[in-house]
């Protein structure tokens, strides 16, 4: 379907459509990983009528979430969500499945979640009542997320809600791409000349040239007939002796590096 079908077709109000129109308009500048999600954060919570926004991009060499950005939220919760709760978190990895934006409430009834942990000592204490989140998949990767949330006394979001921002899913996705993979295209050095900077073997300068070029475990594999578990271990260790979270910082690291050859 067309997007101008599309907003016909979800008879948005002209304030709806304005801030979808401008979430894309400014989604094709070039920003950073974290700017991408903040930006579209701050627009999000003015197109949803919410309070508080998180994103995350899933690490799964490190099987955790990683480099938070948040907009009215304390950062003293979020380094406890970092730490302790989001390996007891009931919701999360279930709507992470999911590959389209998702009110919290179709996975879990809110009464019941007012039951958790989760929301009484860490939810709870910024505020945060009513969810919905969505993760932007790239060929098997989650490479980010939106988590956004009402404060009590709104209305729960409902699936009108969810289709606001899966209109605006695509777009985001590609940003995020772009701040993969721009920044290791343009660089003419690579892993495999300056391995010897961060103690490289000779394998993990090769999977890191890759990823770095936005090539998923999959591709890696396939290019150099190693298993995908194998990869993941590389990756691991990679990332421990270049003090970087994620992919996408490899193609950073490099164009750093090459400003300075």
């Amino acid at each position: 379907m067309a997007l101008i079908d599309w907003v016909a077709w979800m008879n948005l109000t002209n304030r709806e459509a304005d801030i979808i129109f401008a979430i894309m308009r400014e989604l094709s500048g070039e920003f950073s990983h974290d700017e991408v999600r903040t930006r579209v954060g701050k627009q999000l919570l003015d197109l949803l009528d919410a309070d508080y926004f998180a994103s995350y991009v899933w690490n799964d060499a490190q099987r955790k979430f990683v480099s938070g950005v948040q907009l009215n939220m304390s950062d003293s919760n979020l380094a406890q969500y970092d730490d302790y709760y989001q390996f007891h978190d009931p919701i999360t990895h279930k709507l992470q499945r999911r590959h389209k934006a998702t009110p919290v409430s179709e996975i879990m009834a809110h009464e019941r979640l007012k039951d958790t942990e989760f929301f009484n000592d860490f939810l709870n204490r910024d505020g945060l009542y009513y969810g919905l989140n969505f993760f932007a998949w790239d060929r098997g990767e989650n490479i980010g997320d939106v988590r956004i949330w009402r404060r009590q006394g709104k209305e729960d979001f409902c699936r009108r809600d969810a289709q606001l921002v899966d209109a605006i899913a695509p777009s985001f996705v590609n940003a995020l791409l772009r701040t993969s993979n721009s920044s290791a295209t343009r660089s003419s050095v690579r892993f495999c000349q300056i391995a010897d900077n961060w103690d490289l073997t000779k394998r993990e300068a090769e999977i890191a040239d890759l990823a770095a070029l936005g090539l998923m475990d999959e591709e890696i594999s396939s290019k150099l007939f190693i298993s995908k578990p194998t990869i993941r271990s590389h990756l691991s260790s990679i990332f421990r002796k270049l003090s970087v979270e994620r992919r996408s910082q490899l193609g950073h690291l490099l164009a750093t590096k090459n400003h300075q050859y």
